[in-house]
């Protein structure tokens, strides 16, 4: 089997309070789904917390010492317009980042070839310097920036099919060398209303896709513009933002894509890393909020990854 997989019990205890989108129980349907055949027999990785230099990989030190204090000792703080922690949350920021720096040592190491980190809280939406979109740090920029510097992985694709803007990866992406491309589909118009085509870069590329696009604009938007562009920048790693609230069912966004898309998008990108990158894909888990339809998705997503 292709797949690992690299999750951790202490994001079960990142407690964002009653009613909010980003809960205890996205992360409890993916793990039921794990223990259930075929995926119950899909090796796991071992995931530590991400050291502080890891995590200035991407952040300054200031911001990740305000993260820090501001966890309370009980009950909930509200750091940002959408972003709620509580006593748990660190120590669950310090593993979903430390389960995408694992995944890259047991890929550069050989031990496998794609990984799926299965986390929370999500990250795309962390800034350098400010956490938002319910994201503490950026995880996926954090695992691909420890992927060069510590395993010398020089070209490193990171493509967002999450169904907002991954605002974060995008500015962390241009501050950089041109290494690191970062492609992302989203809604647009929608929060955070930012990733507009017209700003796109050598090393950014953002498409939008009006409301109730669906599978085929989707699809359109992949072969025709966001495949050739990957084909074409030839990675010695693909990482993928894979969040699931695209779906037709998802409460927040309305792209009204079908279960299929998520298995479909992820067979073409892994077809890339096969032709260039020697398979390597890593994917982090980000957004999806309808619990049955990121408990399909997710296991569509992992039957294309393992195929």
């Amino acid at each position: 089997m292709k797949t690992t997989i690299y999750t951790h019990d202490s994001g079960l205890r990142h407690d964002t309070g009653f009613s909010h989108p980003e809960r205890i129980d996205r992360l409890k349907v993916v793990q039921e789904l794990l223990g259930t055949a075929p995926y119950a027999g899909l090796p796991r990785g071992v995931v530590k917390p991400a050291a502080e230099d890891r995590l200035t990989l991407a952040h300054p030190f200031q911001y990740i010492e305000h993260i820090r204090d501001s966890i309370p000792d009980h009950g909930h703080n509200q750091i940002d317009a959408d972003t709620i922690i509580s006593p748990g949350s660190w120590d669950a920021a310090l593993h979903g980042a430390g389960a995408v720096c694992a995944a890259v040592d047991d890929i550069a190491a050989g031990k496998t070839t794609r990984a799926f980190c299965a986390i929370r809280p999500p990250g795309h939406h962390a800034e350098p310097s400010l956490s938002m979109g319910f994201c503490l740090f950026n995880n996926i920029f954090i695992g691909a920036r420890h992927a060069q510097e510590k395993h010398g992985i020089q070209k490193i694709a990171i493509v967002d099919f999450d169904v907002h803007h991954g605002n974060g990866t995008d500015t962390m992406a241009r501050r950089h060398d041109g290494s690191i491309l970062f492609i992302s589909t989203h809604q647009y118009p929608l929060w955070p209303m930012t990733g507009l085509e017209e700003d796109n870069d050598e090393s950014v590329l953002n498409f939008t896709l009006p409301p109730h696009s669906g599978s085929e604009k989707f699809r359109s938007v992949y072969e025709s513009k966001v495949i050739p562009a990957l084909t074409k920048f030839a990675p010695d790693l693909l990482m993928i933002s894979a969040g699931f609230d695209a779906h037709r069912n998802d409460p927040l966004a309305q792209l009204n894509l079908d279960t299929e898309d998520f298995g479909w998008v992820t067979q073409k990108l892994c077809a890339v890393a096969d032709a260039s990158a020697q398979g390597r894909v890593i994917s982090v888990l980000e957004g999806g909020y309808d619990l049955d339809a990121l408990r399909a998705s997710v296991a569509a997503h992992l039957d294309a990854l393992n195929a």
